[in-house]
């Protein structure tokens, strides 16, 4: 589980009484767990926070407005995704005028993003002591 500092996590929680628009419309749908999933919203992660976080998934998603249109705030963006893939965190940026348009498609494409996620992160690893894997066509007794 990632977190982060004591003022991050302070951050954290005044953020999520300060949310969005288009950040609360989905909120609303993510607290369902579609899916399956379970979601935070406002979740710290080293010194960012982030919109909303699938553990399990190790995804977090951002809901982007006019603001990160900006150089310097596309910049800090990167940097973030930056940060959480060096910590095993995939991040997927969603516009807020697609949340506003189209808030069903946007949950679906969420739940498969975490499907496929959670699907690559839990391949089974092989294990020596077991020995080598059977070849083609043999069936291990």
């Amino acid at each position: 589980m990632i977190s982060g500092p004591r003022d991050t996590v302070k951050r954290a929680r005044k953020l999520r009484s300060e949310m969005s628009m288009p950040e609360t419309i989905l909120w609303r749908e993510l607290r369902k767990r579609p899916g399956g999933h379970k979601f935070r919203r406002q979740h710290p992660a080293g010194v960012f926070v982030l919109d909303f976080y699938c553990a399990k998934a190790r995804l977090g998603i951002e809901v982007d407005g006019w603001v990160h249109d900006n150089p310097a705030r596309a910049e800090r963006d990167q940097s973030r995704s930056h940060f959480l893939r060096s910590q095993g965190i995939a991040t997927t940026r969603i516009p807020a005028q697609r949340v506003l348009e189209d808030l069903e498609a946007v949950v679906r494409r969420i739940v498969v993003i975490c499907d496929e996620r959670i699907e690559k992160l839990m391949v089974p690893l092989p294990h020596p002591a077991d020995g080598p894997p059977p070849r083609s066509g043999e069936d291990r007794a």
